[in-house]
């Protein structure tokens, strides 16, 4: 299949393309080598990999540094921005983080907005086979500032000291909102994604009226240049998101991902939110890991049969690809999607 970002775009916005496409918000490199059969070390090995893959676009990301000063969270650096593009996290900061008062805040060494590498983008376009496009993906707005403060330092301060949280979110969302300041006005980038978890299987991390508060108002700055700029704009948290979902449409997002399936049924989010959103994902993780290729393709063909009958759905997993995804079954969900999906 040769790369089409008009069809992506098109699927995105709730068209009935010529073919479901697949989408991923990331794979790991181990996957990616591969698949592709040799290692990646340069932009144009990345390129290669996504278009062999099927993929109608390459994700980038700005090569950003949250953590100049290298502080410790919970006893160790908790989150690593490599030089890939993707991110290593270790155990989440549970308890106390690093920023727990305005003088701890002032200490912070943040980076600043011109800090930020976009060279990969500028470099891309002269390497795209014809028809392929470019993913702008960043996030974790809510999920830096928590992580900075550990999460139960943070839950306390949401009635203790509700300007340290307003300040701190007020630092990262700026340095974030300026990445898709860049996403939107540059012509290398066709769609724009951004990432951050704000609930569990079982329901949402914190209170709607928190996240109306402090999340929402982020993200719909991020649709509303998503709006302004005309490009298709993707939200991905995992978790069980009904409680939530109108403020996400009404941030002006464009498709949900990944329709996590223990935590959301993707028959029942179609039916409610299909005029609105268009999906994207739902094969779940464990089922790539621990489940066989005919299961896989049994899943792609219902997802598809549940999601894609009328367009705006996009193959893909319930999260992303990880290490630990059998390679077969990987290759099988592909496979699935070029054959349901036409």
């Amino acid at each position: 299949m040769n790369p089409n970002i008009e069809q992506f775009k098109l699927t995105l916005k709730r068209g009935k393309a010529d073919y479901v496409p697949v989408a991923e918000l990331g794979i790991h490199p181990i996957i990616k080598e591969k698949y592709l059969g040799r290692p990646i070390k340069t932009l144009k090995d990345d390129v290669d990999f996504w278009n062999k893959a099927g993929y109608d676009y390459i994700k980038l990301q700005p090569k950003a540094n949250f953590n100049p000063g290298k502080l410790l969270l919970q006893d160790n650096e908790n989150t690593t921005f490599n030089d890939d593009g993707t991110v290593s996290r270790k155990w989440a900061t549970e308890g106390k983080g690093i920023i727990t008062n305005f003088k701890e805040l002032e200490k912070y060494q943040s980076p600043k907005k011109e800090d930020f590498d976009y060279s990969n983008f500028e470099k891309v376009r002269d390497i795209l086979p014809e028809g392929m496009g470019v993913i702008g993906q960043y996030g974790d707005i809510f999920t830096m500032v928590w992580e900075f403060m550990g999460f139960e330092n943070f839950s306390y301060a949401l009635f203790d000291n509700p300007d340290l949280i307003a300040a701190l979110f007020d630092k990262i969302g700026n340095l974030v909102l300026s990445m898709f300041e860049y996403f939107a006005k540059s012509d290398a980038v066709d769609v724009i994604w951004y990432s951050d978890d704000i609930a569990y299987i079982s329901g949402l991390m914190i209170s709607p009226g928190i996240l109306r508060q402090y999340f929402f108002p982020w993200l719909k700055k991020i649709g509303d240049l998503a709006k302004e700029y005309n490009k298709p704009f993707i939200y991905h948290s995992d978790g069980n998101l009904f409680k939530v979902m109108d403020d996400i449409i009404n941030s002006g997002v464009d498709a949900l991902h990944p329709i996590e399936p223990q935590a959301m049924d993707i028959a029942e989010v179609k039916k409610r939110y299909g005029d609105k959103l268009s999906l994207i994902g739902h094969v779940d993780v464990d089922l790539l890991s621990r489940g066989i290729e005919e299961e896989i393709r049994i899943k792609v063909k219902s997802n598809i049969e549940k999601a894609g009958y009328n367009g705006g759905y996009c193959v893909g997993s319930g999260n992303s690809i990880p290490d630990y995804v059998k390679f077969e079954n990987y290759v099988a969900m592909l496979e699935a999607a070029r054959e349901f999906g036409r």
